[in-house]
């Protein structure tokens, strides 16, 4: 395994070498910054030139250019805008947490939706579900990024802003939704006339029970999760994740999620006083998150039992969405106060930026503006996401379920979540191994569109600004990142792949 990594590395390191060299040069090739001062007309026009020449060493060989500023790169010195003075480290420092942000939210809701309803949209083959998930995959999937982010800006941010003028939802509209959310659980679940009927009446009476609680709660402007709401959600959570991962028959293994969500809730208490502590930060939520995990799986270990990872592991993600909720609802209690701000005044729903100017505010306040900020960018960027990821993993499913060893499986009679779960799920996921890392190097690097129109200051605007600006060092610093991150990419799309499929072999 080492010798493998240090093998790809290596091989890795000099890829990144000679195409940053390439890169370089053609770079150089393409920006012209003299060019504003050759049109001006300025009486001093020679001297600027010659101070700007010199200024950018543009007298120097390109190819002794390019070593100068490796020699400063791999120091950690990746050069200065020459137009504004601005360190690129800086520059290149914000631009990647802006993206980070959008890029880990928007991927990681994709992928688990994608993923899911494409599986999903797979064992229901030819039915009315598939055909309308693969309708609305290849609508999404063609739809420009540009529309669909002005779309959002429209009916995401101001039609919702103004909803919340005077949030109330009619008995037609709750009805709709009902009407709307029975049908499709009814068509993804499927089964005989009874058990469709069953289905939908049990979907649509929990959305419009939910929906109905939401408004005479006024939930729109004062949101929460209490703790009933909490262990209702909780337990929810136990019972997907244990029916997921081992079958509802596995008593120990819902026993464990059942007392992970116990836990959860009595900690619910305890937990506000660590929140309002004007110290709380994002190391405190990690070391939090950590804590719930470990605590997840010590509660499936003492469950015991010849399977008690299988138990550890519904707990532990039972235990993360307790403490996930938890942190939701305490975000929203600082709702109300974030609405009354002079800079929001009542409008939360963000469409340009990646932070009000001037908040102020604690950390809650904060977080609330980052999310309310993130929010219309990330379900744009996930929503195409969401339908190749759709695609894909409808597509590999099928290819799974034909194979020999899943008819010798059912043969042997197994169980249909065990046919799909043990031995189906995890061979469709290797050709995503592939497609998965390097999207989200794409994404990180390419999401220009959806930064330009809702004016994030990310990745793809740091390299559209500086090449117009015609700034080297800021392009060179994007695109050897870029380069670092795909080759990187490969790496881990190897690892996953000995990870998923036993026949592969690393060190081979």
């Amino acid at each position: 395994m080492l010798r493998f990594i240090a093998r790809r590395l290596f091989a890795g390191l000099a890829t990144l070498f000679v195409s940053t060299f390439l890169m370089y040069l053609l770079v150089s090739v393409s920006i012209r910054p003299l060019d504003d001062l050759i049109e001006s007309s300025a009486p001093n026009k020679q001297q600027l030139i010659a101070q700007r020449t010199e200024l950018l060493d543009l007298n120097t060989p390109v190819i002794v250019r390019f070593f100068k500023w490796l020699a400063s790169f791999v120091q950690g010195d990746f050069g200065t805008a020459w137009r504004t003075g601005q360190h690129v480290n800086s520059q290149l420092g914000t631009a990647m947490v802006s993206t980070i942000q959008l890029v880990l939210a928007a991927s990681v809701l994709a992928i688990i939706l994608g993923v899911g309803v494409g599986i999903i949209s797979a064992l229901r083959q030819y039915s009315t579900f598939d055909y309308i998930i693969t309708f609305t995959s290849f609508l999404l999937y063609s739809l420009p990024a540009f529309w669909v982010a002005v779309l959002l800006k429209q009916w995401g941010a101001i039609g919702f802003n103004d909803f919340l003028k005077d949030p109330y939802l009619s008995a037609l509209g709750i009805a709709g939704m009902a009407v709307i959310f029975g049908v499709l659980w009814m068509l993804a679940v499927g089964g005989d006339a009874r058990r469709r009927l069953i289905n939908f009446a049990g979907a649509a009476g929990i959305t419009a029970a939910l929906y109905t609680y939401l408004q005479v709660s006024n939930w729109w402007l004062e949101p929460n999760i209490n703790p009933i709401l909490l262990a209702v959600l909780g337990a929810g959570a136990a019972v997907g994740f244990t029916l997921l991962s081992t079958g509802l028959r596995n008593r120990r293994a819902l026993g464990a999620a059942g007392t992970t969500v116990v836990i959860g809730v009595i900690a619910y208490f305890p937990l506000q006083y660590v929140f309002y502590n004007e110290s709380f930060n994002w190391w405190w939520l990690l070391g939090l998150a950590a804590l719930a995990a470990g605590i997840g799986i010590l509660i499936g270990r003492l469950w015991g039992g010849p399977d008690w990872r299988q138990s550890s592991r519904a707990a532990a993600l039972t235990a993360i969405t307790m403490g996930g909720l938890t942190f939701v609802d305490q975000a929203m209690l600082y709702w109300g106060d974030y609405l009354k701000m002079s800079q929001i005044r009542g409008r939360p729903i963000a469409t340009v930026g990646d932070r009000t100017p001037n908040l102020g505010g604690d950390f809650w306040i904060s977080t609330l503006d980052t999310y309310t900020h993130l929010l219309l960018p990330t379900v744009a960027l996930m929503l195409i996401s969401f339908a190749a990821y759709t695609r894909y993993s409808r597509a590999s499913m099928l290819e799974v379920m034909n194979q020999d060893y899943i008819r010798t499986a059912r043969a042997k009679g197994l169980t249909e979540r065990t046919v799909v779960m043990r031995h189906a799920f995890r061979n469709s996921l290797i050709p995503l191994a592939t497609i998965v890392p390097m999207d989200l190097v794409a994404v990180f690097g390419g999401a220009i569109i959806t930064e330009q129109v809702f004016g994030r200051p990310g990745m793809g605007q740091l390299f559209v600004k500086s090449l117009s600006m015609a700034e080297i060092d800021p392009v060179m610093a994007y695109l050897v990142v870029t380069a670092a991150l795909a080759v990187l990419a490969n790496i881990v799309a190897d690892l996953i792949y000995a990870a998923l499929d036993p026949r592969i072999r690393v060190n081979s």
